[in-house]
């Protein structure tokens, strides 16, 4: 069933974009309502490759976990800032620029959104994933 609804959003999409200029963003849009993509383990993603999950646990403690994770991937750390909805942290890898928010949610959930960019206009999701993914590791010993 599942494999229809996409079949067929994807074909109402694909028959918009041919209309005129106005229906591209209602195209977009409909693209845009089955971007919202969930893995078995809660990471999401929005439509231009960045992502995010949201921990319970307090932004001191995601920010360490964030911290451990990169330097266990061989990330070098380039810095890290006060926000104001919480922190962020800058990490470059071989040929990626690493942007990471922690954002606090209450005093014991914060939301982490991460993004792997790979030059000027790509996103490198799978490596954004993987950074979220070893954080959670991390915390899952904590």
């Amino acid at each position: 069933m599942q494999q229809n609804s996409t079949r067929a959003l994807l074909l109402v999409a694909l028959s918009l974009i041919h209309l005129n200029g106005c229906a591209a963003p209602l195209a977009l849009t409909l693209l845009g309502v089955g971007a919202g993509v969930t893995t078995g383990t809660a990471v999401s993603y929005t439509m231009d490759g960045i992502a995010y999950r949201t921990f319970t646990a307090p932004l001191p403690q995601v920010e360490r976990a964030t911290l451990t994770a990169l330097n266990d991937m061989g990330m070098a750390i380039e810095g890290t800032e006060k926000t104001d909805e919480g922190k962020a942290i800058k990490a470059k890898g071989v040929d990626r620029q690493i942007e990471i928010e922690l954002q606090a949610i209450s005093s014991k959930t914060t939301r982490i959104r991460t993004v792997a960019k790979d030059g000027v206009f790509f996103k490198d999701r799978a490596t954004a994933t993987e950074i979220i993914l070893q954080t959670e590791r991390i915390l899952g010993k904590a």
